[in-house]
């Protein structure tokens, strides 16, 4: 049963929109919204203490195992992103984050979930760090 990790808040971050993130009509373009998702996921990791160079002199490395995006409304050039992210445990070695992003006028633009399992360097799975948890 999946579980919001004990004292975990939700983390939000902000982006603006530029030119390079768009297409042709001055909307993002759809594969960018994962970066924007990713980019919050690592603030919020590392708001907690968690350093993904870090972490990988300890030989722990997240993988993605799967990812949901639904699109509500475009993210258009200028624009000022707001990302929010919570962190859910699922087992001992992954974590699902919930994310949702608004633009200035607080308009739900997406939704992400991010199922994430915690590796080594050959890909085998590791334990959680127990600071995370």
């Amino acid at each position: 049963m999946a579980e919001v990790i004990s004292n975990a808040k939700e983390y939000s971050c902000t982006y603006r929109v530029y030119i390079e993130d768009t297409d042709l009509i001055g909307i993002v373009y759809h594969a960018n919204y994962l970066r924007f998702f990713e980019r919050a996921r690592t603030e919020a990791l590392r708001d907690k203490g968690f350093s993904l160079t870090t972490m990988a002199t300890y030989d722990t490395y997240f993988a993605i195992h799967d990812a949901h995006l639904r699109f509500l409304y475009p993210a258009r050039l200028d624009d000022v992103l707001s990302i929010k992210t919570s962190f859910v445990k699922e087992k001992s070695c992954s974590v699902m984050f919930r994310q949702v992003m608004y633009n200035q006028l607080g308009q739900l633009l997406s939704e992400a979930t991010i199922h994430v399992v915690c590796v080594n360097r050959h890909l085998k799975p590791k334990r959680l760090p127990d600071k995370l948890i």
